[in-house]
């Protein structure tokens, strides 16, 4: 199995990771505000923590994605404000997603920063919506806060209507749609009706017309792929009735980058669900690994308590939570990638750096936190309350983990200023 080479700090709440990949420091922080009872007193505790983690870390100026969690819809313009000014001419691609976050608190804010290592970084800051990150040849593009241009639109044609918007803020910086790797879709009221049908439903169609003759990835597929190669993706609920989504696609001309969609052996292709589930079904793939000479990076898409494609432990969130975790360690195992072409470059959940757990309700949070903690150890978490895509479904996580075939570099010890004190053992 392959070795991990992750740097983690988490302590009440904020937390961060660093990765070094390729010669470029990758840092990936969240954070909840520690005092403050205003959002801009709690936004701007935030920001200064996450600010002075990628002061520390050397990848000052670096964040190039940032998701920001907010309890009231009716704060978003506000919490815009905010972050415009924090950053000004920095500013990274930021989603503004309407999930109360589990503790209470006004907003929580996850971040990737990317910084200097050996190699070298360049950073284009288009606008808000889409930041371009290039190093080593590779160029990233992270586009966020993608909204239907006509708010009463019906769940179909507004999120077509916000694919192709990614699509067109993609081709403004000459990046094609079929180069998309990773997707987040937020449906506000996901499991309610929508006419005859369901919003969840509503969404899966669109997804299903939209891709229906976009090539995912072809110049970058294995030639033993099998099947159909979708993005990895989360759809996930939200407060209110909107649809957003952002988005990251990878330009390369490198030959030695491989992007190999990852499924399951516990469960069923989400794109061969049966009918009751979706009459069209989700299109994405359970994972996305990346992997490049001895290094691999796995984008995990939104997992729950399922296997084969049935719900598990209904109404029981500590064994839906446990299950979940079971499913992306097999999903990331040594024994998967192998079964996909990736041998040796398997992970385990200590090769985690940073995950999402959206929790349906609110008086599962400390419940669902104490297996997550239980069974993650020290790791940067966002946790927010959200309606997963069945009504049975208690729990959904989504992360990223990373993993090389090398022996790991040693680190120094984490924590040396904003977490010396009171990190968690």
């Amino acid at each position: 199995m392959a070795t991990h080479s992750i740097q983690k700090v988490s302590n009440d709440g904020i937390g961060y990771s660093v990765v070094d990949l390729n010669d470029v420091r990758h840092v990936f922080a969240a954070a909840v505000p520690r005092r403050g009872h205003t959002l801009q007193q709690q936004a701007g505790d935030a920001l200064r923590t996450i600010e002075a983690v990628i002061h520390e870390e050397s990848a000052r100026g670096s964040i190039i994605h940032q998701a920001v969690f907010l309890a009231d819809v009716g704060q978003i313009e506000e919490c815009r404000r905010i972050m415009r000014d924090f950053y000004g001419r920095e500013l990274p691609a930021t989603s503004y997603i309407p999930q109360p976050p589990c503790d209470g608190k006004l907003l929580a804010i996850e971040a990737l920063g990317v910084g200097q290592g050996k190699g070298e970084v360049e950073i284009e800051r288009v606008n808000e919506q889409i930041v371009i990150s290039r190093h080593n040849g590779i160029a990233w593009a992270h586009c966020a806060q993608v909204l239907p241009q006509n708010s009463a639109d019906g769940v179909h044609e507004g999120a077509l209507n916000a694919f192709n918007q990614i699509r067109s803020l993609l081709g403004s910086v000459n990046v094609r749609f079929d180069q998309v790797i990773r997707t987040w879709l937020y449906l506000g009221g996901i499991v309610d009706g929508e006419g005859p049908t369901q919003r969840y439903r509503e969404l899966n169609r669109a997804r299903t017309d939209f891709y229906r003759d976009i090539p995912f990835l072809t110049d970058r597929l294995p030639a033993t792929c099998r099947g159909p190669a979708y993005p990895a993706s989360t759809g996930i609920g939200t407060e209110g009735r909107g649809i957003m989504m952002s988005a990251i696609a990878l330009a390369t001309e490198r030959k030695d980058i491989m992007v190999v969609p990852l499924e399951n052996p516990r469960q069923t292709f989400a794109y061969d669900y049966a009918e009751r589930y979706s009459p069209k079904s989700p299109k994405f793939s359970r994972a996305m690994a990346l992997s490049c000479g001895h290094y691999a990076t796995i984008f995990i898409s939104g997992t729950a308590s399922i296997t084969h494609s049935e719900t598990q432990h209904p109404g029981d969130a500590a064994a839906q939570t446990h299950e979940t975790l079971d499913n992306i360690a097999a999903l990331i195992s040594e024994e998967n990638l192998g079964r996909h072409g990736l041998a040796e470059l398997g992970t385990s959940l200590n090769g985690l750096a940073l995950v999402r757990v959206y929790i349906k309700r609110q008086a599962d949070f400390a419940t669902i936190r104490q297996v997550c903690e239980q069974r993650l150890g020290e790791l940067p978490t966002i946790y927010a309350v959200a309606d997963v895509c069945r009504p049975e479904l208690l729990v959904e996580i989504e992360g990223i983990a990373f993993s090389r075939k090398a022996p790991a570099e040693h680190f120094p010890v984490a924590g040396s200023g904003v977490f010396r004190q009171n990190r968690r053992s």
